[in-house]
């Protein structure tokens, strides 16, 4: 393979894209802006319509969904523990890594799924506690003492290798062909072994224009949960009655409100940079985090968690392969419908999910792995945020779980709307001064990491767009995808609320999931069977 003259992407030199490529830029926001006006002017045919669409992709493509995700697991470590490619660093031989190891984790983690740990380290053990495949098969009783393990077998399926080897794919393919080879960073850099320069043409743009919107329904959804649980915690300390509904789900003003918020937040962070604002916050965030562990840890069921903790990383490690490759079938009979329902809520969402979050995680990775070996990223966007998270099932997910258990909850956390479970389980521990002092806390934490999400992923696409331009300069642009991404999740919140972002998600993951496994053929070509990959 040829350096970056293999790709030459078309950049307009003058005008309001001068150092943008137009067709990338403007092509994603017209599809967006028709989804929006689509959505704002049709809403009582948007939602069933979006719904229709959901049901047809997982009853299609739920296979493709479990099996290519697993595939990325096995390239992931392959690649680490293959001697060649392991030792292989990302940059020259002399390159140094720009951010300190705690600065790394915490940036890494804070962007991929900082948001998710506030709300599901409370709500996966506790859905999970209640409802399984394990239960559904008849093998355990809900809510029994003998289903906690394999309620947090499930839990840690969801959260450890898999989420991280997506993120992992982009962000190992777009590291190496841009600091190793020269070429642009942006995700069509990743298929260039594959494709040539093919991709400096319309293939390039549809895969640029493909990764941007599976950036924006993917970070969408994280914001709409987001929002969310931001609008209970706002319950949770000021009790104001607007806030909650009367089915006790944040209402559309307060989520509305809280989206605000964030975006604006998000913006000026995002105007600021990555080596000021992002890290910043990721900084502060991952210190509010170890406090809010420490106090699980101290006040919370601490031998529950450690005993939970060794027991899941046991469990799910003997499980994985099976669990990664079952898919059932909504055509089959009773029993294999509510698996495949169950599969389909959970299992196929969270790899749409994690595939959407992919192209801005992965490359805002990227951005921030320079320096490190094949084997040193993988160890270090792998296993650490998988211990992580993990850690915080164990200690706030266990706690919720004993509570209920041990029948002081007496199903208040697991009756709970999802957004409200983890201040549920805080007001069960504290008086209630303290719960409103504590919720004030993770108030603050879920706003940082809610902002250090979405700046990153305003950041991301602004580098795509601008194929791989990785300068701060644009302000004008990262104000305008703001706005677009507040109005995506704006106008859906009010279409069909979370069931509509979690639709337009599994649906615009999809494409995206394609480029993925072809950017994974593009590394093991490369790293593994090419002998001029040397530097």
């Amino acid at each position: 393979m040829k350096q970056s003259e293999d790709l030459q992407i078309a950049i307009a030199k003058t005008g309001f894209y001068s150092g943008f490529n137009r067709i990338v830029a403007i092509g994603s926001k017209t599809i967006l802006a028709v989804l929006i006006l689509w959505a704002a002017l049709r809403p009582e045919s948007a939602a069933p319509i979006l719904a229709d669409i959901q049901s047809f992709t997982v009853n299609n493509f739920a296979g493709w969904y479990m099996y290519v995700t697993f595939f990325f697991v096995l390239v992931c470590f392959g690649l680490a523990l293959w001697p060649k490619s392991g030792r292989t660093k990302l940059g020259r031989a002399d390159d140094k890594p720009d951010f300190s190891n705690f600065s790394w984790f915490s940036m890494m983690f804070g962007a991929g799924i900082g948001v998710g740990m506030l709300t599901y380290s409370t709500a996966e053990p506790i859905f999970h506690f209640a409802n399984n495949p394990d239960v559904i098969k008849g093998l355990v009783e809900a809510k029994s003492e003998e289903n906690v393990r394999l309620a947090y077998k499930w839990a840690t399926f969801h959260y450890a290798f898999t989420p991280w080897a997506c993120y992992g794919i982009v962000g190992m393919a777009l590291a190496y062909f841009s600091y190793n080879r020269g070429l642009p960073l942006t995700i069509r850099s990743g298929l260039v072994p594959l494709f040539g320069k093919h991709l400096s043409g319309p293939l390039g743009h549809i895969v640029d224009i493909v990764a941007i919107l599976a950036t924006i329904v993917g970070v969408g959804v994280t914001i709409g949960y987001g929002v969310s649980q931001f609008a209970s915690g706002l319950f949770n300390i000021t009790g104001a009655e607007w806030i909650i509904s009367d089915a006790g789900k944040p209402t559309l003003m307060a989520q509305l409100v809280a989206l605000v918020i964030i975006m604006l937040a998000s913006i000026v962070s995002a105007i600021s940079g990555v080596r000021k604002g992002i890290k910043w916050l990721s900084n502060i965030n991952m210190g509010l985090s170890f406090f809010l562990l420490l106090f699980f840890l101290i006040f919370g069921a601490t031998v529950f968690a450690f005993k939970t903790f060794f027991l899941a990383i046991w469990d799910y490690i003997l499980a994985f392969p099976k669990m990664s490759l079952s898919v059932w079938s909504a055509s089959g009979n009773e029993t294999e419908k509510a698996l495949a329902g169950w599969q389909a809520a959970w299992s196929v969402f969270y790899w749409a999910w994690w595939i959407g979050f992919a192209p801005f995680v992965g490359l805002f990775l990227a951005r921030v792995s320079k320096g490190r070996t094949v084997r040193e990223y993988v160890l270090g966007a792998m296993l650490v945020p998988t211990l992580m998270c993990l850690t915080w099932f164990a200690l706030v997910g266990g706690t919720a779980v004993d509570l209920e258990l041990s029948g002081i909850a007496n199903n208040a956390i697991i009756g709970a709307d999802i957004s409200a479970q983890l201040f549920q389980t805080i007001n069960l521990m504290l008086s209630p001064a303290l719960a409103v002092v504590m919720s004030i806390i993770i108030v603050i934490l879920l706003l940082t990491y809610l902002v250090t999400s979405a700046d990153s992923a305003i950041l991301i696409i602004n580098t795509i767009s601008s194929a791989g331009d990785r300068r701060q300069k644009h302000s004008k642009h990262i104000i305008v995808w703001g706005l677009i991404l507040t109005s995506v999740v704006a106008v859906l919140l009010k279409v069909g609320g979370m069931d509509a972002l979690r639709s337009i998600m599994i649906i615009g993951a999809l494409p995206f999931s394609l480029v993925m496994a072809l950017m994974s053929f593009s590394l093991i070509k490369f790293l593994l069977f090419d002998s001029r990959n040397e530097t």
